[in-house]
């Protein structure tokens, strides 16, 4: 760890000493003790606004289309290892860039001493693959070993992305299947629904931003997706246990108070995952930027639509109490 980091770290857990110290820290609140926040009457916003953004996501990933990386485009895989100590990762970085191959990954692993080379799909065929491999080899020269040299071929990359897609819905499958076993069918629906509306927008923010879309990042997807559910399971089951206790309070009323008595549960552990999250964004190495990137995005996103999304669905799935029809039905008699 560098000395910045570590005086960073050590600088705020200072502060937090002194204020716990002198009886600030224990009184501070994220929210209020009994929020009383609106939610089901701002989802006549926010479902229309959602429903606008995953349009636009949409339309950015036909029209614009995704940043393949390596895993994804084909390419070639080297594994070296220094001879001289740890691996100058930035010296190598540049010495290979010089190369003209186009992208080029380079990640520690293992032993300080070991990194691996993803060099791009090069035109030409096997041929060229191989002339690539030789000028590495020619940069690099004696200071490194080289023990594994692998090739991506189109058609590998091709698998994986078959896989990646399979991967992604039999995730979702399984979180509407386990659902509508944990919950009635309004549950697992809405949070399907919610869930394929952080998919979308997450798709949408990749092809936005071109940041590289490979195989970490289909890992970030089903990362975003758990940590959604998770989040939406917890107000869901929070909306169960006050269905059975309060059988005739109107059903916008109820999703409200879940909501809220949830809530601060929801914005602390969301916080402390975005704040660990955005130190591996500061400080973490370069290969797993598309991955973090994703997660930060990811995080705000779940939190929304479990907010926003999966809890008002209810009513327009016809969810009720005795107290209380669904939107639906009220209209119809109307």
């Amino acid at each position: 760890m560098s000395f910045p980091i570590l005086a960073a770290i050590l600088g705020v857990g200072a502060i937090l000493c002194v204020l716990w110290i002198v009886g600030i820290l224990p009184q501070l609140r994220i929210v209020p003790d009994e929020p009383k926040f609106p939610f089901m009457r701002m989802r006549r916003y926010t479902l229309p606004l959602s429903a606008v953004l995953s349009l636009i996501a949409i339309g950015l990933f036909m029209g614009v289309g995704l940043n393949f990386g390596i895993d994804f485009r084909g390419g070639t895989l080297m594994e070296v290892q220094s001879r001289s100590g740890p691996a100058d990762l930035a010296a190598m970085r540049q010495t290979l860039g010089n190369l003209g191959l186009g992208e080029v990954q380079l990640q520690e692993f293992g032993a300080p001493t070991d990194v691996l080379i993803r060099l791009e799909q090069q035109p030409g065929g096997e041929a060229a693959q191989q002339a690539a491999v030789e000028k590495v080899r020619g940069a690099l020269g004696d200071a490194v070993d080289y023990r594994r040299v692998e090739v991506v071929g189109p058609r590998v990359s091709g698998e994986l992305v078959t896989n990646g897609v399979i991967g992604v819905f039999v995730a979702i499958a399984g979180i509407l299947l386990y659902l509508w076993f944990r919950f009635e069918w309004q549950f697992a629906l809405g949070a399907t629904i919610a869930t394929l509306h952080d998919v979308v927008l997450t798709i949408g923010f990749y092809s936005l931003t071109q940041v590289d879309f490979d195989l970490s990042s289909v890992a970030a997807i089903l990362t975003i997706l758990g940590y959604s559910v998770n989040d939406t399971v917890v107000i869901y089951d929070r909306i169960r246990e006050m269905l059975r206790r309060y059988k005739r309070m109107p059903i916008e009323q109820l999703l409200d108070i879940a909501m809220n008595t949830t809530l601060s549960r929801t914005l602390i552990t969301s916080t402390t995952t975005f704040l660990a999250t955005l130190g591996l964004y500061l400080f973490g190495p370069e290969v797993i930027q598309s991955f973090v990137q994703a997660m930060l995005f990811g995080i705000i996103v779940g939190v929304y639509s479990s907010a926003f999304i999966a809890a008002p669905l209810l009513i327009y799935l016809g969810l009720k109490t005795q107290g209380g029809e669904p939107e639906g039905a009220a209209a119809a008699k109307a």
